[in-house]
């Protein structure tokens, strides 16, 4: 069995309007799905992606309103890594940051930044021959989109014991100092293990959640069996509505979920629909009129457009 790099990567944030508009309008992804946190149903989860919802290129949040700003710590992802095509596109994304007053810095060619409540991003030029994973944006020349996950980069305190599930139970392997590639026979991606700052993590707007790795539908309950039988505690297999899921901490505490490939986000209607109204799963729809008054309103419309 090999993990198809990185599924979804997911965060939290205090303000879902600014979210939607950081992410759809100025990042160019499109939202494909609003739907609720199903462990607790007063806040949304909100994804967004590539053109048709794929893995691989999907951040998701669930939004606490108001939350106060967390702090990225030991045993937490610290920054997501997203593939462009080019320097050209490092360029453009500069500058593009810049007229949006979002501060950036040089990284071995790479640029780094910050969504508005902190949480970090990088763009590397890709040399990947995954497909590449793009929204539509008319400002966004399609040369220059975000074509997907890279990797993540996270803090850890328990170095050993991180690198030895990643790489005797996940099936990593290493590829450069401190990271290590989960790569299948369609995606790969990486997470990179830093050294910690003295400051204690604190879980709040900003902060990543956990990120979820990519396991195919045919392998998905032999990866909980064979987690399972590394003396690792899951929490079973979980129905998320648009793809199955297993969790569980690695050493450091980051918390990892391995994610399927099905049934995807057109499960909920046409592929042009996704992202239009706010989706409940089966068993929550009863509650729909109740469960819509504790949500912050947001547009009905692509603010790309």
């Amino acid at each position: 069995m090999q993990l198809e790099g990185l599924h979804h990567v997911t965060c939290i944030t205090g303000d879902a309007p600014g979210n939607v508009d950081f992410y759809t309008r100025v990042l160019g992804l499109r939202l494909v799905a609003k739907t609720v946190n199903q462990d607790d149903t007063s806040v949304y989860h909100l994804f967004y992606a590539d053109e048709v919802g794929s893995p691989g290129s999907d951040i998701t949040f669930f939004e606490y309103p108001g939350s106060p700003r967390g702090r990225a710590g030991a045993g937490m992802v610290h920054r997501v890594v997203w593939r462009v095509g080019s320097a050209a596109s490092i360029a453009f994304w500069a500058a593009r940051l810049a007229d949006e007053g979002v501060a950036t810095r040089d990284l071995d060619g790479g640029l780094v930044f910050a969504d508005p409540e902190g949480l970090g991003h990088e763009l590397v030029v890709s040399t990947s021959t995954d497909e590449p994973l793009m929204g539509v944006h008319p400002a966004i020349p399609q040369e220059h989109a975000l074509l997907g996950f890279d990797g993540v980069r996270a803090f850890t305190g328990r170095r050993e014991g991180s690198v030895a599930v990643l790489e005797q139970v996940l099936g990593a392997a290493a590829v450069a100092p401190q990271t290590y590639e989960l790569r299948g026979a369609r995606r790969g991606a990486t997470i990179r293990l830093d050294e910690p700052p003295d400051a204690r993590g604190l879980q709040g707007a900003g902060t990543v959640h956990h990120v979820a790795w990519f396991s195919t539908l045919a392998d998905h309950q032999r990866w909980l069996e064979h987690v399972e039988s590394g003396g690792i505690k899951t929490s079973g297999m979980v129905d998320r509505h648009y793809f199955r899921s297993i969790y569980f901490r690695e050493p450091s505490g980051i918390l990892y979920e391995i994610a399927d490939d099905g049934p995807g986000f057109t499960r909920d209607g046409p592929l042009a629909e996704l992202g239009a109204k706010v989706i409940f799963p089966p068993w929550l729809e009863p509650r729909r009129a109740e469960l819509e008054r504790h949500l912050t309103p947001l547009p009905t419309h692509d603010l790309r457009k």
